[in-house]
């Protein structure tokens, strides 16, 4: 039974109601619609009821008594009869907006009908690492209909030290925001990416010297033999009673992980690309690698220099059946390089292996820690392919020639590669191949120079 009262609902007037066996309502004498629900547990809130435009009863809740105030609630109990005077049903419209998808729909729907079905593999497990990574724990809680630019700004802004990895959240967001549209979950021209200005890029010349390489080299060796040592870094734990000594406080890393980086700079070849070296893309009868998948969107073909022959032929397993992977992902190696400044406890527990290759995170993880040693903190792995880069144009190779050995250029047959893989590329590569080797091992490298139209060392 409906209840009214001849008072306006104030604060103290609704203090003073008290609870019964069931709820019950109590409306405001001076706006129709307006009420407070008495609950039986003492909870008190309040509401509008209205008649929608097809004559169907609604209750909106507009708060609890406390959370907001009663003159609050008359406010946006006006709001609301406002609206379903000019037709809307506030009702409906909240009901609509809680089972509206959410970010965190979107990017499952982005990732599966998007990336998978039109990106090359190696983009998707990119694409999906920064949706995981950046936007999905900053928006993935939030409507899609609701998320304005100034949320975007919010997270494009938190990379700001990392200006490249902005700009690339930024343009996935773009993109998922746009198609967003096109499935009909928010309005057309509503991206709430745009006028959001893209940082500038530093681009890196960095590359390492000679005498880089030869602590890079040593730090290798060191990592492989007698391991690295571990870096403690929560006060206390230095004179904490469990700790191992400290000429155990090493952390070995095996040979796929040194071998990763090594092929690196002796192939010239991506990090994606190495670590997604099948055995059965490789030749050495006729020295070539065959990379399937690459930035370029389609095949393309490395020569295999000495070094890199002989760190291949050190990798073979015996059993062609054991791994397809050149560097298998052991799940010893997983827990032997994921450091983060703590002390580890597990490295030497043996754990189910992976069937996949080595992982980019882990590889990254592991090339944090040898650059320290190293006193290379400002390197990347990525600046290993620029040293290859360097060193051939040091070499006094024209810029095709450099071109050709970094595959910078498409190219339209398979075939076409195998050429350019073997003369003059592969002579600069096996030039460049040597000269990198001897620096990692130590030695004193050969200049490299050019005579009757090759390049030979002195």
């Amino acid at each position: 039974m409906r209840r009214t009262t001849d008072r306006a609902l104030t604060k103290r007037f609704v203090d003073s109601l008290t609870p019964e066996a069931k709820a019950y309502p109590r409306f405001d004498a001076n706006l129709g619609g307006f009420g407070v629900r008495v609950h039986p547990t003492g909870r008190k809130t309040y509401f509008v009821q209205y008649r929608n435009k097809h004559g169907r009863s609604r209750w909106f809740l507009l708060g609890v008594h406390g959370a907001i105030t009663a003159e609050q609630a008359r406010i946006d109990a006006k709001g609301v009869l406002q609206a379903v005077a000019q037709g809307v049903d506030p009702a409906d419209a909240r009901k609509s907006f809680r089972n509206a998808p959410d970010v965190a729909d979107l990017l499952d729907r982005y990732v599966a009908d998007h990336v998978r079905k039109r990106n090359k593999p190696s983009v998707r497990a990119e694409l999906e690492r920064v949706v995981e990574r950046y936007i999905r724990p900053a928006l993935g809680a939030l409507k899609v209909a609701a998320v304005t630019r100034a949320d975007v700004e919010k997270l494009h802004r938190s990379l700001i030290e990392t200006p490249r990895q902005a700009n690339v959240v930024r343009a996935i967001c773009s993109k998922v925001f746009n198609l967003a549209e096109e499935w009909e979950y928010r309005p057309e021209g509503t991206n709430p990416c745009r006028k959001i200005a893209r940082y500038s890029e530093r681009h890196r010349e960095r590359f390492l010297s000679a005498d880089e390489l030869g602590r890079l080299g040593a730090v290798l060796r060191q990592a492989e033999s007698e391991g690295l040592p571990w870096k403690i870094s929560a006060e206390g734990k230095a004179t904490a009673k469990h700790l191992p000594a400290e000429r155990h406080r090493r952390t070995i890393y095996p040979r796929v992980v040194t071998a990763a980086v090594e092929l690196l700079l002796f192939t010239g070849c991506r990090l994606s690309e190495v670590l997604g070296m099948r055995w059965e893309h490789i030749d050495l009868t006729a020295g070539t690698i065959v990379l399937p998948d690459t930035k370029a969107g389609r095949p393309q073909t490395v020569a295999i220099n000495a070094p890199a022959r002989q760190v291949l032929l050190a990798l073979r397993p015996d059993d062609a059946q054991a791994t397809p992977w050149v560097l298998p992902n052991r799940s010893r190696t997983v827990a032997a390089i994921q450091e983060k400044g703590e002390v580890q406890r597990s490295v030497g527990r043996r754990r189910r292996s992976s069937d996949g290759p080595l992982k980019k995170d882990a590889m990254e993880a592991a090339w944090q820690k040898i650059r320290a040693v190293a006193g290379l903190d400002d390197v990347h792995l990525h600046d290993l392919r620029h040293t290859v880069g360097t060193y051939a144009g040091q070499s006094g190779a024209n810029a095709f020639l450099v071109r050709d050995l970094l595959r910078h250029s498409d190219l339209s047959m398979t075939h076409r590669y195998v050429n350019k893989a073997d003369d003059p590329v592969r002579t600069l590569n096996d030039l460049v191949g040597e000269r990198i080797a001897a620096s990692l091992e130590g030695r004193k490298t050969a200049d490299v120079v050019r005579a009757s139209g090759r390049f030979i060392s002195k």
